[in-house]
């Protein structure tokens, strides 16, 4: 039996079974788990007892039993971490609605303020390898969502400059398209530019999940080695959050969200942000005069040709808290961008022209209904398709230095390629998701995920092109069925299976005649499929002691951009590219503690070993402006990332982490070489090896009047040298390498009226240190800022 055909009838089994269970009429019973400080608890079992009635809650802690007949029940709550709960209920002739608080089993914790990490301890009950940032504490300070990623143990976000600039998120030394983001389980695949980790406001989120290696089978997709949940705050409630930011290099950043539910159940959302920048920070760089040819080697001169600008709106309406669908919302996103291009993908190539300008339009639905026909059965439905383009503008033909000096030259030309190339990359994802619990203990899932991509390409100049007209097609479809066995509160268990399946349609051009100038193309469709599985197991030896250990062979499939290029990125196409392959392991253990009960302690670590086949990676051309990706045939990283936090009652908190990866090129023998390659057990270049963070923050409450708060944080950023190219390449003093960086942020953050209004001031880059990421390219000097918060809520 193929294994199309096995997935297929484990699936038609699976609805099977569900499918034929009755509904019964009744009455709803909802509520929410929650700690006594408010905090919501994720995942707790509820349970009514003497019935066959049970649940878990979701990640917001909410529940909802459909179809109770009345009469007197006992509700029985649990969650790992707190104690258990009884209440009793009574069920008349309509709907219940209940609050449920549970007691931390570490009381001398619930004074205890960790900024930034007060959702890991409830994400982190997974069995995955999982760091979750509680967003909410972050939403007073200017970071956008890339760089709130940037202080999770593991994870390194590389940018090309300031605002807007292209970036990458890298995890565990997976990058790129190795790296899957998702918003609320919904694939980023096809947001395009207007809508980028690097531009997104970190009041957008309610909290960030990171996965490392081993990804749930509930996030669809291809990720190689680690994935991004972005969580928003989908609780149906009134609010109104509005933020303003300005700064150096004339920033300015402005957010607002805002929801509205009525008794009803009918929901409207709207989230709309934007940002600007001229860019126009410190740089050093060699130069040189045009017109003397005077060579300045480390001139610090501003950058003249950077500014960024975006614009970006997401609608939803909708209805929520029915029988028939929990929430049904239909959307748009629509956003626009511009950026000027200051450089290549290295700095000896400067533009003053050149720049690029796209928009996102993007239609969108979602669906989620739970106990669909049956008790336990859930389902979520998401999908949308963006009509969206991107251009490159190269029209003017001259030729710039680092002092804003050009050579004008005569004819038609551009600064690297003359262009006005447009590119239509429509795109969709449709994402269904459905679990289904048996009992307290089995729990069923299935996850499809299907991406669809046709680039059609243009230019006003050369309109006639047969090159443009070529077809450029891919269709991705992964399948996957999970199963979860909870024995008991201390040990869960979960495996899964994915199938992986990609079709490429592309053209390759040919010279029939032989005759120069004679150019034809011919049509080629590529199918693959593969399979892939995994296994991931939590166990608590204490009550505050948890190891967990996850294992996967994970494929990921090339993506449009790497096998069709993007001319506005400075990107070459590579049709020839294979899928990769990762074998991931991860071992895990994560310890809280406290004494005298003022002081808390908390420690994470995770050691884990890649084993990737067919690798892509990104390398550079020898213009040194632009870059494209390549297979590389085996490649090894093992390493280790942990974090030790400290806690002193509602008044300190500070915290370390550290990580360290060892990639290294496990190629022996280069393809039709029959010698030793040269970069054998190279460590691969360009890719930071260790990092880390370090934070602080000081809280002072009531400060000149009761419910007025002020905190004092301070991170840094350490970033150990690496080199840019192959490490065996040239002598020791030849190789090009990106030296040790630290950066320094400052912020104070003064909140009013227990944080209706507020008001943060910030620092970042504190002592105008040299930073680097891709290819050396530099990042912002320093920089200032004042943010401005208006915040209200009301829950429905």
């Amino acid at each position: 039996m193929s294994t199309r055909k096995f997935l297929f009838f484990i699936s038609f089994l699976f609805f099977s079974i569900v499918l034929k269970a009755q509904q019964n009429q009744g009455f709803l019973v909802s509520g929410q788990v929650t700690e006594k400080s408010g905090q919501t608890i994720p995942f707790a079992t509820v349970i009514i007892d003497k019935t066959d009635l049970s649940m878990i809650s979701d990640e917001n802690g909410n529940f909802v039993f459909k179809n109770v007949k009345p009469g007197k029940y006992t509700l029985k709550i649990s969650a790992i971490g707190f104690s258990g709960q009884k209440k009793q209920i009574e069920v008349l002739d309509n709907n219940v609605t209940i609050s449920l608080q549970l007691d931390n089993e570490l009381q001398e914790l619930e004074s205890v303020t960790v900024i930034g990490r007060t959702a890991t301890d409830k994400v982190n009950k997974q069995a995955y390898s999982v760091t979750a940032i509680d967003a909410k504490k972050l939403h007073n300070t200017t970071l956008d969502l890339s760089h709130a990623l940037d202080r999770v143990s593991g994870v390194r976000v590389r940018e090309q400059g300031g605002v807007g600039s292209q970036s990458e998120l890298a995890i565990n030394g997976f990058s790129g398209n190795q790296i899957k983001v998702f918003i609320d389980g919904i694939p980023m695949d096809n947001f395009g530019s207007s809508f980028q980790l690097n531009n997104i406001p970190i009041n957008l989120a309610d909290r960030v999940e990171v996965y490392k290696g081993v990804v749930p089978i509930w996030l669809g997709g291809d990720a190689l080695g680690g994935a991004v949940n972005i969580v928003t705050n989908s609780k149906p409630r009134t609010y109104f959050d509005a933020s303003y930011s300005f700064g150096s290099f004339n920033t300015h950043k402005t957010a607002i969200n805002a929801g509205y539910t009525a008794k009803s159940g009918f929901t409207t959302e709207i989230n709309a942000f934007q940002n600007y920048s001229d860019n126009n920070y410190w740089v050093n760089v060699e130069a040189a005069d045009l017109k003397t040819g005077e060579y300045f080697p480390n001139a610090r001169v501003r950058r003249f040709h950077d500014t960024y600008h975006n614009e970006t709106v997401i609608v939803n309406v909708g209805i929520t808290g029915k029988k028939y669908a929990d929430k049904l919302l239909i959307g748009f996103t629509g956003g626009q961008n511009k950026a000027d291009i200051q450089t290549g993908a290295r700095m000896k190539a400067v533009f003053g022209s050149r720049y690029t300008q796209g928009n996102i339009l993007m239609p969108t639905i979602k669906y989620q209904v739970k106990d669909l026909f049956t008790k336990g059965l859930n389902v979520n439905l998401n999908a949308n398709y963006n009509f969206g383009e991107e251009q490159t503008v190269d029209t003017v033909y001259r030729k710039y230095n680092w002092f804003g000096d050009y050579i004008q030259y005569s004819g038609a030309g551009g600064e690297r390629s003359r262009t006005l190339m447009k590119l239509k990359d429509n795109n969709g994802i449709v994402n269904a998701n459905a679990t289904y619990s048996l009992g307290e203990r089995h729990s069923f899932m299935l996850n499809n995920t299907f991406t669809t991509f046709d680039r059609k390409q243009e230019d006003e100049l050369v309109p006639e092109s047969i090159a443009y007209q070529q077809p450029r097609k891919t269709q991705k479809n992964i399948l996957g069925l999970g199963y979860k066995f909870d024995y008991n509160k201390k040990w869960s268990t979960s495996v899964f299976l994915k199938n992986y399946d990609l079709f490429t349609k592309y053209s390759r051009s040919y010279n029939p005649s032989g005759n120069a100038g004679d150019i034809a193309y011919q049509i080629f469709e590529d199918k693959t499929s593969t399979l892939g599985y995994g296994a991931a197991s939590s166990y608590y030896l204490r009550e505050n002691l948890q190891i967990k250990a996850s294992f996967e062979k994970s494929y990921r499939l090339p993506g449009s951009r790497e096998l069709f290029g993007n001319p506005n990125e400075n990107v070459a196409p590579n049709i020839d590219l294979k899928p990769e392959t990762s074998y991931n392991y991860n071992l895990g253990a994560s310890y809280q503690t406290s004494f005298n009960k003022v002081n808390a302690l908390a420690f994470d670590v995770n050691f884990m070993y890649r084993d990737a086949r067919d690798f892509i990676r990104n390398t550079l051309f020898t213009n040194q402006v632009d870059s494209y990706s390549v297979n590389l045939g085996k490649m090894t990283n093992y390493g280790v990332d942990g974090e030790i936090r400290y806690s002193y009652r509602k008044r300190f908190t500070s915290g370390i982490n550290l990580t360290y990866q060892n990639l290294r090129n496990m190629t022996k023998y280069e393809p039709g070489e029959n010698f030793v390659s040269w970069f054998y057990k190279d460590r691969i270049p360009n890719i930071p090896y260790m990092y880390g963070n370090v934070d602080a923050t000081v809280f002072f409450n009531d400060v000149f009047k009761k419910g007025n708060n002020l905190s004092v944080g301070y991170n840094l950023l350490y970033v150990h040298t690496y080199y840019l190219s192959w490490p065996s390449m040239g002598s020791k003093d030849s190789k090009l390498e990106i030296p040790q960086q630290f950066n320094h942020d400052l912020n104070a953050v003064y909140t009013l009226a227990d944080g209706k209004y507020n008001i943060a001031f910030e620092c970042k880059n504190l002592f105008d240190n040299k930073l680097y990421d891709n290819f050396s390219l530099q990042k912002p000097s320093r920089a200032f800022y004042i943010k401005f918060r208006y915040f209200f809520s009301k829950s429905n």
